[in-house]
């Protein structure tokens, strides 16, 4: 149990010591201590545990200066690595204490070591000279003392307590005095009268002995030579002279102006000053005396941070035979100035610093120094700018460089942090250190598009592989983390309908370059398939975890006229020419047979057919008009240039044959336009023929009868009608009414019966998708017979009788407008198309009258809503 007790007693014990002393370690070493001896277990004393010093690096933090000891990374001792001289690194300094500062990593802090090196008696006592000659006058009353320069130590404590010996002498004893800051004072004391014939020369031997274990001595010899006459010494009015001077002195200045007098006369009255010697040893250069007038000056600058106290040795040397001199001494006390400006320096630093790194963050540590004393060493310490970095004193004169804010690689990259230090000095100095901190970068940014959306425009029956656009997304990040790579995300919104009913993915239609962000086709468009391709494409950068954004694109595809007019069969149960062949396709042109019958007499501006004929093209391709091309000239009929109305021009008579052939060529607008080329055959019959061919039209579905049935039909009907005549004849003025109205009835017939009704203008506009509707709540769309309804509005006049008069020219509608834009709805404007043979005309109006065409013929159009 004791064993167990005794680890957790010293736990305990090294715990509450280091809470007692704040966290710092000290240890003692003495001087000359050989290298790898054992200072002290500083991992242990740290609290770190076996292995662990090596793990977190544990080593010393070097301040500019050799510290002469290390860290042992196995073992976490710290150990001597090379020769200790407390006099070399302390001076007369006691104690001689080392301040270090250990750092380890993960996490990083730092402790602070304070190493103490002890003296031991390593120096033995020195004398300025080994020898020293006097000169003193047999004359000379007993009594007479002759001060000696003492030996200097730089040991200190015991070691440098200094005892003095003389040699044993007759003539000469020696006194030591103590002052009160334990300087010793020597004098040489004449105990009897000198007598040079009897002894002319005294050697004495002068021992300085230090208070060391064991003692170490050094000695100076003294040669005194004994004089005859003089017997006066000059002497000082005082044995002390204190100084005090600023380090700010200039060379030059006066130090001290000393005053001394001889009682002799004639030469022996002369004497002259000398500066005998100074302590510090080595310092006498600075100070250079009058030999005549006693003044002392200053020959260099001083320093308080060097020397605080010089002590000066004068002597006044008479003329006299043999010369006596007298003796006195300077103490010139230093005073500091502000002088010396703060140090900073930097001795840790981890760089660079991720952008995501949280406050509190250490990216250095600092050392602040200043050489002064009192005030003027005082140091206050700031960091600019102020912000995203703060300053955190750790230690007397250690500072952590913090984070105190969130960094953002893409507003700032790098930092120039400047830590400037200032002392308490009047006036204060400034001192101040560059810290350069590059911020790294963290994914943090998406790819973002220049726009939300993007519009394009791409013709139709483009090549395969053609460049549609080019989309460009900015990521701020660099390196991998702004490297954006493009694709068309199939997760999106986008996509259409095929022509079979099935569902196709937007990526069948265009491809992304995954590095330009340049899209392209992958087969030609096709506007009959697919007027709108609405995407989404995707940007991901390369960074960890990667980020993305979209922008959806919405691909327009502008139609070309690749499609010609067809013509369009008869259509069951409604009026018009049937279809005797199918349509004959050539390059740019249709053509197909049709026929139709027309009664004798029919007045000008009968309607005797209807072409219909329908473009799969869109708009102004899709836009269709009626030509005649034969007969050419005055013929008994016309077509409507855009309802593609076969009308008479003319009252019909015998003389037109009982069968006209009419050429009428269907073009579109678009450029090159396409044409179909229809054939109408027109038979002239009788008005009751008409009638009968009209109604076994209308009983039959599909295309009409044959040339030949349509023969056998009319001879058979003209055979009732002679019968119907010959009754009427006989039957009197009620048969000759009746034959009125069967007249009436058999001419008007044919003829188209329209409804119209007044109504306000409605503005046609053309929606983002190209396809034409009234600006109207609810859509219309035009179906023509049992053919499928298209999404484009076409237009059609409607056959009013001709009002008496002129004749009134046929009007031509607006042709459609170009789309303006592609976003929104764009309303149709008045556009004029070069090659048209007709003038630009106002904005189009409908009037949203319910049109209803009746033919006798089984043509039919119908408003589906």
């Amino acid at each position: 149990m004791g064993e167990w007790w005794g680890p957790v007693l010293r736990m305990l014990v090294l715990q509450a010591a280091w809470a007692l002393v704040g966290g710092q370690v000290r240890y003692s070493v003495p001087e000359e201590a050989k290298a790898g001896t054992v200072v002290g277990r500083l991992a242990q004393d740290l609290g770190l545990e076996a292995g662990e010093a090596e793990a977190r690096r544990l080593r010393l933090v070097s301040q500019g200066r050799r510290a002469s000891v290390e860290v042992n990374g196995a073992s976490g001792a710290l150990v001597v690595s090379s020769r200790l001289d407390r006099e070399e690194l302390c001076g007369k300094s006691a104690p001689c204490a080392l301040r270090l500062e250990v750092l380890v990593e993960r996490p990083l802090r730092v402790f602070h070591v304070e190493l103490e090196v002890t003296d031991i008696n390593d120096n033995a006592p020195l004398f300025p000279t080994a020898r020293k000659n006097l000169s003193l006058s047999e004359n000379i009353p007993s009594r007479s003392r002759f001060p000696l320069e003492g030996a200097s130590d730089p040991d200190i404590g015991d070691n440098a307590q200094l005892s003095y010996t003389l040699s044993p002498s007759e003539h000469f004893i020696l006194d030591v005095k103590s002052s009160d800051d334990n300087r010793k004072s020597l004098f040489l004391v004449l105990e009897k009268s000198l007598d040079r014939e009897t002894l002319p020369v005294h050697r004495l031997v002068l021992t300085a002995s230090d208070g060391g274990r064991p003692s170490l001595t050094g000695t100076m010899e003294l040669v005194i030579s004994v004089l005859d006459a003089n017997d006066n010494a000059p002497q000082f009015n005082q044995s002390v002279y204190k100084v005090q001077l600023t380090e700010s002195a200039a060379e030059g200045t006066v130090v001290v102006r000393l005053n001394a007098t001889d009682p002799d006369e004639g030469l022996n009255k002369e004497f002259s000053y000398s500066i005998v010697s100074s302590v510090p040893a080595g310092n006498s250069d600075l100070f250079r005396i009058d030999p005549k007038r006693g003044e002392i000056r200053l020959t260099g600058g001083l320093d308080f941070e060097d020397v605080r106290l010089h002590e000066i040795q004068i002597e006044a040397t008479d003329e006299g035979m043999p010369p006596l001199s007298g003796h006195c001494s300077v103490e010139l006390e230093v005073l500091d100035v502000n002088d010396n400006a703060p140090e900073v320096w930097v001795t840790s630093l981890s760089v660079p610093v991720p952008e995501d790194a949280s406050v509190g963050t250490v990216v250095a540590l600092l050392s602040v120094s200043d050489r002064d004393s009192g005030a003027n060493g005082r140091v206050r310490c700031a960091v600019w700018p102020a912000a995203p970095f703060g300053l955190v004193s750790t230690f007397a004169g250690s500072y952590s460089l913090v984070l105190r804010e969130a960094l953002d690689r893409e507003r700032v990259s790098e930092y120039e942090v400047e830590v400037r230090a200032e002392d308490g000095g009047s006036p204060s100095l400034r001192g101040r250190r560059g810290v350069r901190v590059p911020v790294s970068d963290v994914n943090d940014n998406a790819p973002a598009f220049a726009q939300a959306v993007y519009t394009v425009l791409a013709r139709e029956n483009n090549a395969a592989g053609a460049e549609l656009a080019r989309l460009w997304a900015r990521d701020p990040d660099e390196a991998d983390n702004g490297r954006v790579r493009y694709s068309v995300w199939e997760g999106g919104v986008g996509g259409v309908a095929s022509a079979g009913g099935g569902w196709r993915p937007a990526s069948s239609y265009v491809s992304v370059d995954a590095e330009s962000g340049r899209l392209w086709a992958l087969q030609p468009l096709d506007y009959e398939e697919v007027q709108v391709l609405q995407f989404e494409v995707r940007a991901v950068d390369a960074g960890e975890p990667p980020l993305c954004g979209n922008a959806t694109v919405q691909l327009f595809v502008v139609d070309e006229n690749d499609n010609a007019p067809a013509l369009l069969p008869a259509g069951s149960g409604g009026p018009g020419p049937g279809v005797l062949g199918e349509a004959a396709s050539v390059p740019g042109s249709v053509s197909g047979a049709l026929w139709a019958w027309a009664a004798w007499g029919a007045p000008a501006g009968q309607v005797v057919a209807k072409i219909r004929a329908v473009d799969a093209d869109s708009g102004y391709n899709a836009w269709l008009r009626y030509e005649l091309w034969e007969p050419r000239g005055k013929g008994p009929f016309r077509v409507g240039l855009y309802s593609g109305e076969v009308s008479t021009t003319r009252a019909l008579e015998e003389a037109d044959g009982p069968r006209q052939r009419l050429v009428i060529v269907v073009r579109d607008h678009g450029e090159p336009a396409r044409s179909a080329t229809a054939t109408l055959s027109v038979s002239l019959v009788e008005g009751s023929e008409a009638a009968l061919a009209a109604a076994g039209s209308s009983s039959s579905s599909g295309a009409g009868l044959r040339p030949s049935e349509r023969g056998a039909a009319a001879t058979g009907a003209a055979a009732t009608t002679n019968v119907w005549l010959v009754v009427g004849i006989c039957a009197v003025s009620s048969l000759f009414l009746l034959a009125v109205v069967l007249y009436g009835a058999s001419r008007w017939a044919p003829r188209a019966g329209v409804l119209s009704g007044p109504g306000p203008a409605t503005l046609v506009c053309a929606s983002e998708v190209g396809s034409w509707s009234y600006s109207q709540r609810q859509s219309r769309s035009l179906c023509v017979a049992d053919g499928a309804g298209k999404s484009d509005l076409m237009v059609f006049s409607p056959n009013f009788p001709p009002p008496p008069g002129p004749a009134v020219k046929e009007t031509q509608p607006e042709p459609p407008a170009l789309l303006d834009t592609v976003s929104g709805y764009s309303c149709l404007a008045s556009r004029h198309f070069p090659g048209s043979p007709f003038p630009p005309l106002p904005p189009v109006t409908l009037i949203p009258s319910l049109v209803l065409l009746s033919h006798s013929v089984g043509m039919r159009f119908g408003v589906a809503g």
